[in-house]
């Protein structure tokens, strides 16, 4: 009996742990998704996409020829990154232009301790070739839904290579009513007149609670 003993303790001690092991991988993916929240994927935001064309190998110094701005975005915080979909500001209460500095759109007036401030560096992105009607997809992992989008694209003649973007700089080209929350909204934009290197400039205000997301996309207009 006294061996018995012996060899049964290990065999449950095995069990709650195997147990205590399952109950907090499951854990995992819903702390995962309670802090979830989403961006403009097509045309990619800039951390966006430094994370879908480098996520996976994020420390490659080829990165530093074949795409600078990335690069210079990953040196400065990986968050910005690793955290593509949290560039917000809470309870703006509509004033966009009062929270958000001119030169400082791109990371949402230096939302969230700065993480985002290598997004305002003026520079070559890489850019998303679009035609004068075009489409912006919000993936939005967490399905907040929007009171509304406003969707800016910069002026002829700016130049985002070499010059900080400020709202004067912006022509408002789209603005909706609601959306239901889902996980993937597109919004049909109409242009003309634009040619080359633009910023079209995403507002999304989340219905969930007063939360504003500031995103720039890089695209060529051919």
């Amino acid at each position: 009996m006294h061996c018995h003993d012996h060899a049964e303790i290990p065999r449950w001690t095995l069990r709650a742990l195997a147990l205590l092991s399952a109950a907090l991988f499951c854990l995992l993916p819903w702390s995962n998704t309670a802090s979830a929240h989403g961006s403009i994927v097509d045309p990619a935001s800039r951390n966006y996409g430094c994370w879908e064309r480098w996520g996976d190998d994020h420390m490659n110094p080829a990165m530093a020829q074949e795409d600078p701005m990335c690069w210079q975005a990953w040196q400065d915080d990986p968050n910005a990154m690793w955290n593509w979909n949290g560039l917000y500001r809470n309870g703006v209460g509509g004033n966009h232009q009062g929270a958000v500095p001119n030169g400082q759109l791109c990371s949402g007036g230096h939302t969230e301790s700065g993480r985002y401030n290598s997004l305002d560096t003026p520079g070559a992105w890489k850019m998303t070739n679009v035609a004068d009607n075009f489409t912006v997809k919000l993936y939005d992992q967490a399905s907040h839904g929007a009171d509304y989008f406003r969707v800016y694209v910069t002026r002829q003649g700016f130049d985002p290579t070499t010059q900080s973007m400020n709202w004067s700089d912006l022509q408002l080209v789209r603005e909706t009513g609601r959306y239901a929350p889902s996980q993937n909204i597109s919004i049909d934009v109409n242009t003309s007149g634009y040619s080359g290197r633009h910023v079209v400039y995403t507002i999304w205000q989340a219905s969930h609670m007063d939360q504003a997301y500031y995103l720039c996309s890089d695209v060529n207009f051919g």
